[in-house]
């Protein structure tokens, strides 16, 4: 069973825009953060993810608060999980470029390339960006880096992935009806490849979620938590589908994620409740029933507990908050 794909569908990662960086040396260009990005995209309440891959000639990547530059060659995928504002560029320093405006015209006229620098080495990206639910994200995303890198021309399927985003992204414009949905889905792919190549890299003693998926028997059972939250698990009947003991997956569930099976269970139930609560319309007895309480008063509680609101209060300020952001008013 594979936990990562299990949340990966929960979180419903969509590839979004993307365009070519053709740039010259000397030159810094300062990317906005998620927040700007997700108000380009018309993205919603949507976590924005954001990538460059580099495809020709050398740059460097840093985070703009307190970062330290991270060099990059071609074939490097660097990655922003959580949409930090972040520095770009290639030799001697010069004042940086606001891709921010750039980006936004980009995205209105549906151009592609972006272009700018002082005619020097050149260096060639392709820039990407994904959403994710921003309440489901969570599980994974806190167990990131600001900035991760990793190169993805060291095997076969690396260069296919990059060769056939190379490709789509070149030919946009000739694929006809479907070619955004064939970019989108190979930039969610790649995405997927980052987070693999990053937790099989992890250190033997690392502890969290994403450490906790290598495990047999923790990865086993978040993936069954996962698949079938609604189902009315104890800790007997989970350790029997995993094939282990009941002290053993306490006690291993312990040493990765510092709680029990079933509190990691409760929490992912009302995580899916609060994504519910601001993507439909369903009651919340519908929605209780759906992540597995067998009362509405029950969920209601453990809601409040968890968030300090009851749903309906919850659902109100979140519909609230999400109208404030889109038109600058409630």
């Amino acid at each position: 069973m594979d936990v990562l794909s299990e949340v990966l569908k929960a979180v419903k990662l969509d590839g979004a825009v993307f365009f070519y960086g053709e740039y010259s040396s000397p030159w810094c260009a300062r990317e906005p953060d998620a927040c700007t990005m997700a108000s380009y995209l018309s993205a919603g309440p949507r976590h924005v993810i954001i990538f460059h891959l580099l495809t020709e000639g050398r740059a460097y990547a840093r985070v703009e608060q307190d970062g330290r530059p991270v060099p990059l060659v071609a074939g490097d995928i660097v990655t922003f999980p959580h949409g930090d504002a972040h520095l770009m560029g290639n030799g001697p320093p010069v004042a940086p470029i606001d891709n921010a405006e750039q980006i936004k015209t980009i995205l209105s006229e549906g151009r592609m390339l972006s272009r700018f620098g002082g005619g020097g080495e050149l260096t060639k990206l392709i820039c990407g960006y994904m959403t994710c639910d921003p309440q489901l994200s969570r599980i994974f995303l806190t167990g990131l880096p600001p900035i991760m890198k990793i190169n993805i021309r060291d095997n076969a399927s690396g260069r296919w992935l990059e060769d056939s985003l190379r490709y789509s992204v070149e030919h946009t414009e000739a694929a006809g009806p479907g070619g955004a949905a064939v970019v989108a889905k190979l930039s969610e792919a790649l995405f997927v490849e980052t987070l693999r190549r990053y937790i099989a890299q992890l250190p033997p003693a690392q502890t969290g979620w994403l450490a906790s998926v290598r495990d047999q028997d923790v990865g086993k059972a978040l993936a069954l938590l996962h698949r079938r939250p609604a189902h009315p698990w104890t800790i007997a009947s989970l350790a029997n589908e995993v094939g282990t003991s009941r002290s053993v997956l306490a006690e291993r569930f312990r040493r990765y994620l510092l709680e029990a099976p079933i509190a990691y269970l409760t929490r992912w139930r009302l995580q899916i409740g609060a994504q519910l609560l601001t993507s439909t319309s369903q009651s919340v007895a519908e929605i209780a029933a759906e992540v597995g309480y067998e009362s509405e008063p029950a969920f209601n509680r453990a809601f409040k507990r968890e968030f300090d609101l009851p749903p309906a209060r919850f659902r109100t300020r979140s519909k609230s908050a999400s109208k404030k952001d889109n038109t600058g008013t409630v």
